[in-house]
């Protein structure tokens, strides 16, 4: 069943709500995957996953911890979401985390991800996590500009690294290093410690 809508006119006036994701939301992040997937080159991904193939990534987050997954509702509809997971395997990246975060095509550019991110680094800032890092498929302006705005520098850029419908890709990498807090408007700030 597909939840596909067009939020972006909202004729539903329910608040948007941002909270820990659910397995009950695992069907509709999967939908938000496999749309992206399909239509553009901000994921990797060649071909559709499904709810069964993505338990295992579902399972890693916790509601503490510095591997956590929010989704933003409105009403029964999950319109995106935005997690932080292991960047790799080495106990030497026990403080790093790695960032997502993916939008129902209708309400992108409408504050849906800054809310979401704003969730995530609000939990994370009590959480042993000092560096957050995001890879971004390129060209993607709206990507970079969010997390510039959360306080992401520019890493450096793996030039045509991968293959997808023929044509290669590069990713640019950006981080931010913890101690910041997050602003009510999203900007990211230096801690009071820091």
């Amino acid at each position: 069943m597909s939840q596909r809508t067009d939020v972006g006119g909202t004729a539903d006036a329910s608040p948007l709500v941002i909270g820990p994701a659910t397995e009950d939301d695992l069907p509709a992040i999967v939908e938000i995957l496999n749309y992206t997937a399909a239509n553009s080159i901000a994921s990797f991904a060649t071909r559709p996953t499904s709810v069964a193939e993505r338990r295992n990534w579902f399972e890693q987050f916790s509601s503490t911890g510095p591997y956590q997954l929010f989704v933003a509702r409105r009403g029964n509809l999950v319109l995106g979401y935005a997690g932080s997971q292991r960047y790799r395997d080495h106990e030497a990246f026990r403080e790093t985390v790695e960032v997502c975060v993916g939008l129902e095509v209708g309400c992108r550019g409408q504050g849906v991800g800054t809310s979401l991110y704003r969730a995530l680094f609000d939990r994370l800032a009590d959480e042993p996590v000092h560096v957050v890092l995001a890879g971004i498929a390129m060209p993607n302006d709206a990507s970079v500009a969010l997390h510039r705005k959360f306080g992401f520098t520019e890493v450096g850029t793996f030039r045509e690294y991968a293959v997808k419908n023929g044509q290669y890709l590069s990713s640019l990498w950006m981080q931010r290093l913890s101690p910041t807090v997050v602003a009510q408007d999203g900007r990211a700030v230096p801690s009071p410690a820091a």
